[in-house]
């Protein structure tokens, strides 16, 4: 792990694999997860040539965590700061679960001069369920808005259940071995709910690069659909729906993960 500091004082941590003079490939991982959560893309796309990244950012593995628990808003920046210091030039970012619209967050404000691709990882840009965005998290719409994540994140009762995963809950423990502290204080709380009431579609829509939708057939959290859904609000867009496989897409299927996000970034 190497380190840097945010520009407000965080500490950030980031590690490096693979030739330092391919193309950058910068992966983001979901709410609370570390680098592990990326244990099978790292070596996959350090062998295809590529310069891979993986980014703790602020509440990430050893990185700093502030007692506010940060939001949506200033992960961008954290995201920024990454990028700059290490001056990367047309990036694949990568995101997966909150990882993916922590990507949002950071080119509504900070463009996409650094980025040459995006590609989202079982991520719908909107929770809320509405009447224009069925694609939310199960069982969350405006009656329920402030109070759903006030515990943690609860228990939708969708997807397959652990002990039937086989082979992909072995994945699940291998990749999150050692994944440090479950429980939630009030800033990531704060946090969770900043995440889940966000509304990303409108900086979807104002992006020009590719974009890459990936959903798990058997999400425990939304219904696949948001993959082709958000796909359309971008020109660029595409998506791809991965058979048995959960949230963390990547981890579940890596094979068909892997097969699938490099042929796209090699077309893109």
């Amino acid at each position: 792990m190497t380190s840097l500091t945010a520009d407000d004082g965080v500490r950030l941590d980031y590690t490096e694999h693979g030739d330092p003079a391919g193309r950058p490939v910068v992966l983001l991982a979901g709410f609370k997860a570390s680098a592990a959560s990326w244990l099978y893309q790292v070596p996959a796309l350090a062998a295809a040539g590529h310069r891979v990244l993986t980014v703790h950012l602020r509440g990430h593995g050893l990185a700093q965590r502030p007692a506010t628990g940060g939001d949506m808003a200033r992960r961008g920046p954290d995201l920024a700061n990454v990028l700059d210091a290490l001056d990367l030039r047309t990036a694949v970012l990568v995101g997966g679960s909150m990882g993916g619209n922590t990507i949002w967050s950071y080119l509504s404000q900070h463009g996409e001069d650094r980025v040459s691709a995006v590609a989202i990882v079982d991520q719908t840009p909107k929770m809320l369920n509405s009447a224009d965005w069925p694609h939310g998290f199960y069982g969350y719409d405006d009656a329920n808005r402030d109070t759903h994540f006030a515990e943690g994140i609860p228990d939708t009762g969708h997807g397959t259940p652990l002990a039937r995963r086989g082979m992909r809950l072995v994945h699940l423990l291998t990749a999150m071995k050692g994944g440090g502290d479950r429980t939630l204080t009030p800033g990531e709380l704060a946090l969770l709910h900043d995440h889940a009431t966000a509304d990303w579609r409108p900086a979807i829509a104002a992006t020009t690069v590719p974009v890459l939708f990936v959903a798990g057939a058997e999400s425990e959290f939304w219904p696949s659909t948001h993959a082709a859904a958000s796909a359309a609000l971008t020109p660029r867009g595409s998506s791809a729906v991965i058979r048995k496989d959960g949230h963390a897409a990547n981890i579940e299927q890596p094979k068909a993960f892997n097969r699938g996000l490099l042929e796209w970034v090699g077309r893109v």
